[in-house]
């Protein structure tokens, strides 16, 4: 594994190689099985992250700072409260600030624009924990986990079924075109990706020796599949009123019994959560009352199935978060 990717900012895998993803996806094997075996691996001793978190999240928060422990470096968290980062301070000052004091950053919030102006002042590495264009660690933790079950990537197909142009569905788009999965978006064709991020996907697919798809036809785009992923309805951001709207436009694109026995009699399901399977939730509450639908983007039976890897994939963030952390600042 003789990648450098000292310095770098991970902020899209765009911006990345196919073999620079093998090497994070490596590492990423590495780090978990010593992890699993108590081995300690504190690496990047002496070394300080910061956290800016302008979304709320349990994954992402817990795996960076769990992740930055690991390796022996000191994480501060900052929340909207906790920083002037936009309010009184400019992102491009905020940067320079930060990046005097810490080796790296981590940013979760709404714009790429953001993220990508932390990247270009701070002079420290900046790691995108989602924006709502993109979400890179996401990737690596649904690749890593595609390839522990299948032991492989290439040649799977991968069926995203949802909302297909929501920061996610980009993400996966792109990941599995770059490692050679072939991806098929099913979704209403309101909610169909970009044209032109489409046309990118589609040529790095092809460099790859696989391909990207788009139906509105759940029969066929599940036919066969390797993988089922879906994501919530309602991305965070968007306003509550356009929940009617969506359980109208997505309930036919549901994973369900009926959607993973069309699929391989093998394949797995995933999701990025948090999920709506159930109504254990305020918001699912909510829902259940005001529309009368108790599950939505994924039923109960197929989330709490052997088929679902869905907490395989939470950990799996922890793995490669720490891999993208010691890639870069190592």
């Amino acid at each position: 594994m003789g990648k450098n990717l000292r310095g770098k900012n991970f902020l899209k895998l765009i911006d990345f190689s196919s073999q620079d993803i093998r090497y994070l996806l490596e590492l990423s094997k590495n780090f978990k099985s010593m992890k699993r075996a108590g081995v300690p691996h504190r690496y990047l001793e002496g070394k300080n992250i910061v956290l800016l978190f302008e979304k709320t999240s349990t994954r992402t928060r817990c795996s960076f700072e769990v992740a930055g422990a690991d390796l022996g470096m000191g994480v501060t968290y900052l929340d909207p409260a906790g920083s002037q980062m936009g309010h009184k301070e400019s992102i491009k000052d905020t940067a320079r600030v930060l990046g005097r004091m810490f080796d790296g950053i981590e940013y979760r919030g709404f714009s790429q624009k953001t993220v990508e102006e932390l990247g270009a002042y701070a002079g420290v590495p900046v790691w995108n924990g989602l924006t709502d264009e993109w979400h890179p660690t996401q990737m690596l933790a649904d690749l890593l986990t595609i390839e522990e079950h299948f032991g492989r990537l290439k040649g799977l197909k991968f069926v995203y079924m949802g909302d297909a142009r929501n920061n996610v569905a980009n993400s996966l788009m792109i990941a599995c075109a770059k490692m050679g999965v072939n991806y098929v978006a099913c979704a209403p064709k309101e909610l169909f990706p970009d044209s032109k991020l489409i046309e990118t996907a589609k040529e790095i697919a092809e460099e790859n020796f696989c391909a990207v798809t788009l139906t509105s036809d759940v029969d066929e785009g599940t036919k066969n599949a390797d993988v089922l992923y879906t994501d919530i309805w309602v991305s965070m951001g968007e306003p509550a009123e356009i929940w009617e709207q969506r359980i109208k436009l997505l309930k036919p694109y549901q994973i369900n019994a009926a959607a993973m026995k069309n699929a391989n009699e093998q394949a797995i399901f995933l999701h990025c959560l948090p999920s709506f399977h159930d109504t254990e939730t305020k918001v699912g509450k909510e829902i259940a009352e005001k529309f009368g639908i108790t599950e939505m983007e994924v039923t109960n039976e197929v989330f709490e199935s052997k088929q679902s890897y869905v907490f395989d994939q939470a950990e799996n963030r922890m793995h490669t978060i720490k891999a993208v952390m010691y890639a870069t600042l190592c």
